[in-house]
């Protein structure tokens, strides 16, 4: 898995994506529960210092409470670790492999792969069916449990909103319904479950993830959907390229999430010339 290639996601503005949120509340509140796991998830502590750590891993700064890690990566020791899953698409180095191996698993239109036009190297998986669903919790599931047995607190499943690049050929609801497997499955090994931007859909999700990653609400003005529906269980990173003002300014806005920093957008390890980081 490479981590660098797919540590951070772009957000942009999408019309349309609101369509299907009522019906996934519907269907969230009607979901059986599974088996009790062992012990209960915990989520991230409130409000505690964060560092989003994709591109490689290295001793935190003073002060950090909780950091987020690429699968390849151990947890982060004596603190919150997160486990960084992409659950919707493909690991860039694994895409031409899974074309070959499992081609009925990524999303095809006009006889080709469908990519994300931001990553292209990055494939979209079919969740349209309950049978490709199926499918995609073999090849997913056994990477929650390895976080789980790595030692991580919690995972975070990257591309949630991945319907709203797959030209129509996917809804919300298709992507929620493989989510809830996710969910179960990490769950069931006692880890905590966050739900990775879709600003959008945080309203109904909250009955289903223990809580959020949110890339860029500032700059997107979507923070305070997510601690609407989060309260104090959002993880706000924002990136330097692209902060609106300066970081300063958002950790100035009332009701900002308490775990908000700045990092460079391609996540680079403390000491290279482009690191950034910054702590509300």
């Amino acid at each position: 898995m490479s981590s660098l290639s797919v540590a951070v996601r772009r957000r942009f503005c999408v019309v349309g994506v609101l369509v299907g949120v009522a019906l996934l509340g519907v269907a969230l509140s009607g979901c059986a529960a599974g088996p009790p796991p062992a012990s209960a998830p915990v989520p991230p502590p409130a409000g505690g210092g964060l560092d989003y750590q994709l591109g490689g891993a290295y001793d935190p700064p003073a002060g950090v409470d909780i950091v987020v890690r690429d699968s390849t990566d151990e947890p982060a020791a004596g603190l919150y670790s997160v486990c960084y899953l992409n659950g919707f698409q493909t690991q860039p180095a694994d895409s031409e492999r899974m074309l070959l191996d499992s081609p009925e698993l990524i999303l095809t239109a006009g006889g080709g792969p469908v990519r994300d036009e931001n990553w292209p190297d990055e494939l979209l998986f079919d969740t349209g069916s309950a049978a490709t669903r199926t499918a995609l919790a073999a090849l997913l599931l056994p990477q929650v449990t390895a976080c789980a047995t790595a030692g991580f607190d919690a995972v975070e499943i990257d591309n949630l909103d991945s319907y709203t690049r797959s030209a129509g050929l996917l809804t919300a609801e298709d992507n929620v319904a493989f989510a809830r497997i996710l969910v179960a499955g990490a769950h069931d090994h006692g880890l905590a479950i966050g739900q990775k931007n879709a600003a959008e859909l945080a309203g109904p999700l909250s009955e289903l993830f223990d809580f959020a990653v949110a890339e860029e609400c500032d700059r997107w003005q979507e923070c305070g959907l997510y601690r609407a529906a989060y309260g104090d269980r959002v993880l706000a990173i924002e990136y330097a390229d692209d902060l609106r003002a300066d970081f300063a300014a958002a950790c100035a806005v009332p009701d900002r999430p308490g775990s908000m920093i700045l990092r460079d957008r391609d996540l680079a390890v403390a000491g290279a010339a482009d690191y950034v980081y910054e702590r509300c």
